[in-house]
């Protein structure tokens, strides 16, 4: 069942377009991120989704309902959750007394001590908000936007101000939101979380989605050329290698290869190594990284280098070879 389906939504600020007929949906029990630099429009279109903006053109239904209705605006809020960047909490509140008020608001509501041990805050439940660090803030925002047991979540950027420790407990929260079923639609800037957590990604630019798919295939990422790198053994030349590559200044060795070549390169080239009793040394198999493809893929045609993007490059030998 699609939980968000949006079609050729567009929306305008005086003469400024920020939507230009934006397409995507978003699947029950995934967890759907929506990535674009600042100013792409993400913030504009979760607005709407949330019911907090109106659009002017287009078609958006969240949870089978228009959230530009007021009718259905009523009913929506009582059926998603909302963890934003900013969110007013009375500070000299508790843990404890913020998440009771706020369970108050929902017809059936989480466990409110089930919620504060699932976002990590028992040992602050008494502490007042306004002495809990940035961090622990964010796990409380994330507590007020699960106490309703909400059917779809929204996420804008979650862990920011988390150290490496705490990111990786949010990320445990919001995988387990999702195995219970809560569709959740995910912002951030983050690769690498995007990386541990998207089940689909969408990628804004200039109020379009310019792309979309899969972490792993993202901008055609499961077919780009994989780099295959190594220091140039002692007393050998580039000229007695297996294969012809380059070396730069500090004898690194760079050669690419597509994805279903990517083996029988390695074999020949360790095989060589092995039967002269060398080691290959800082040997390195990478294939673009999320953040490579996204920043190829949202980097203004006039800022990018003549160097091509190794998605791009590896676009371009598939279809050569088929």
């Amino acid at each position: 069942m699609t939980a968000v389906v949006v079609e050729h939504l567009r929306k305008s600020y005086g003469t400024h377009e920020v939507l230009r007929g934006m397409n995507f949906s978003v699947e029950e029990g995934e967890i759907f991120a929506l990535l674009g630099s600042n100013g792409a429009g993400k913030t504009t279109t979760l607005e709407i989704l949330e019911g907090f903006r109106g659009r002017d053109g287009g078609r958006v239904e969240v949870l089978g309902l228009d959230p530009s209705e007021r009718g259905d605006r009523r009913r929506l809020s009582e059926r998603i959750g909302l963890v934003l960047q900013d969110i007013a909490v009375e500070p000299h509140l508790s843990v404890l007394e913020t998440v009771t008020r706020n369970a108050g608001y929902y017809p059936a509501p989480r466990d409110v001590d089930e919620v504060i041990t699932l976002v990590g805050l028992d040992e602050k439940r008494t502490a007042k908000v306004k002495d809990l660090s940035g961090g622990q803030k964010r796990r409380l925002d994330l507590a007020l936007g699960v106490i309703g047991d909400p059917q779809l979540l929204f996420l804008d950027e979650p862990t920011t101000g988390f150290d490496p420790g705490a990111r990786r407990g949010a990320w445990e929260v919001v995988r387990n939101l999702r195995d219970s079923g809560t569709t959740i639609v995910l912002t951030t800037h983050y690769m690498d979380e995007v990386q541990a957590l998207a089940d689909s990604v969408a990628v804004m630019a200039g109020g379009q989605i310019i792309d979309s798919g899969t972490p792993a295939t993202l901008g055609g990422r499961d077919d780009a050329l994989t780099r295959i790198s190594f220091l140039l053994p002692a007393r050998c030349s580039l000229a007695d290698l297996p294969l012809a590559a380059p070396a730069d200044d500090a004898g690194t060795v760079t050669t690419e290869a597509a994805a279903e070549e990517v083996t029988a390169v390695l074999h020949r080239l360790t095989g060589w190594a092995l039967d002269r009793g060398l080691d290959l040394h800082d040997l390195t198999v990478e294939r673009p990284s999320l953040e490579d493809v996204y920043l190829s893929l949202t980097r203004p045609l006039d800022e990018q280098s003549p160097a091509e993007p190794a998605v791009a490059a590896g676009r371009r030998a598939k279809r050569s070879r088929s």
